[in-house]
């Protein structure tokens, strides 16, 4: 029985796990540190990586106790090792080097974007590779081939802005506050979606990618023409986020007709309205959809504890010299895509 703890790190959210190789989550812990950012209306880099440093020695502590476990009878130690805000990051791999010297447990440096990849497998035993993933988050927002462990093709990404960025930013501009995704799916459901006509960037093209740029201009417009509420605003962006997903995932369902089943994991995955149609598209290709609990969907490290368990399983070995990585790619071999903004 193999037993690992998980620390991420990687952007505002301080987390640690316990996870078994038999998907139990034996405990975790999670701090928000929305409060210490919500004046500023987003992510200071560096009050992120202060508060890991603060937060992440306590919660350690606190979780071994409540699940009633040693740090010595831990198999492995997990950390995020990028891609995100590299102090953070740092400060979580560093954390997570530590406790492998200190125990003599080998330390598995994980892809956060892995961790996303990999986690709808923790919920679902049954999920079978190779199934697509539309991975959107604050900083992400791609569709990838997830045809085994470590092996990922990207069948698209952004050319400018992640779909979590927008959603913060038109937040920002409606007033709402930090973090802008909850707020925004809050005020969208006291407006009418069809109230503000927005754009919908790239749909019905052939290029595969997503572009959100745009229609956050658009909605900045409409803020300052004054003609709408912010409620109508936020439901009419939160649509056109809605028709621009199904749109460009459509298209790679039709790229990958092995697909075993259609999953969506990361922050904006949480998003009730998206997660319905992206179901529906689902079930109009016959396809299982698993978006993974809400709580899975954020960063965590259960997910990253998990990704260490799914290469241990697969018979991978750990990276013997891990480093801190802000940019790290799942499929490095991708083409890069116009626009000097990609998220790859």
């Amino acid at each position: 029985m193999t037993l690992v703890l998980g620390i991420e790190s990687s952007c505002d959210e301080s987390a640690v796990a316990l996870v078994r190789h038999d998907r139990r989550i034996l405990a975790e812990r999670i701090a928000s540190q929305d409060d210490t950012h919500a004046p500023w209306g987003g992510i200071v880099p560096e009050l992120a990586a202060r508060a890991h440093a603060d937060r992440l020695a306590p919660m350690l502590d606190a979780m071994l106790t409540e699940a009633g476990v040693r740090l010595a009878e831990v198999d492995a130690i997990a950390a995020t090792a990028g891609p995100g805000l590299i102090g953070g990051v740092m400060v979580g791999l560093v954390t997570g080097q530590a406790l492998a010297f200190a125990t003599g447990k080998p330390l598995w440096a994980i892809n956060h974007l892995e961790g996303h990849a990999l986690s709808p497998r923790l919920v679902d035993p049954d999920l079978a590779f190779p199934y697509l993933l539309l991975l959107v988050s604050g900083g992400h927002c791609q569709l990838i081939a997830v045809e085994g462990v470590g092996r990922y093709r990207r069948l698209a990404t952004t050319i400018d802005d992640a779909a979590g960025e927008a959603f913060d930013k038109v937040a920002k501009m409606l007033g709402l506050g930090f973090p802008g995704g909850p707020a925004v799916e809050r005020a969208a459901t006291q407006g009418d979606p069809a109230a503000v006509p927005l754009p919908r960037p790239l749909v019905g093209s052939g290029e595969p990618h997503f572009s959100f740029a745009g229609l956050k201009t658009a909605v900045l417009r409409a803020v300052e023409g004054g003609h709408h509420g912010a409620a109508d605003i936020a439901a009419s962006f939160q649509a056109a986020v809605t028709d621009c997903l199904v749109d460009r995932t459509a298209l790679a369902l039709r790229a990958m007709p092995e697909a075993t089943a259609l999953v969506v994991a990361g922050g904006v995955a949480a998003n009730g309205m998206i997660r319905a149609a992206l179901e529906g598209l689902a079930a109009r290709h016959a396809l299982p959809f698993l978006a993974p609990p809400p709580r899975l969907c954020t960063d965590n490290a259960a997910m990253i504890a998990w990704a260490a368990q799914e290469r241990i399983a697969a018979g991978l070995a750990p990276d013997p010299d891990p480093q801190a990585r802000p940019r790290w790619p799942l499929d490095p071999a991708a083409e890069p895509v116009r626009g000097a903004g990609v998220k790859a």
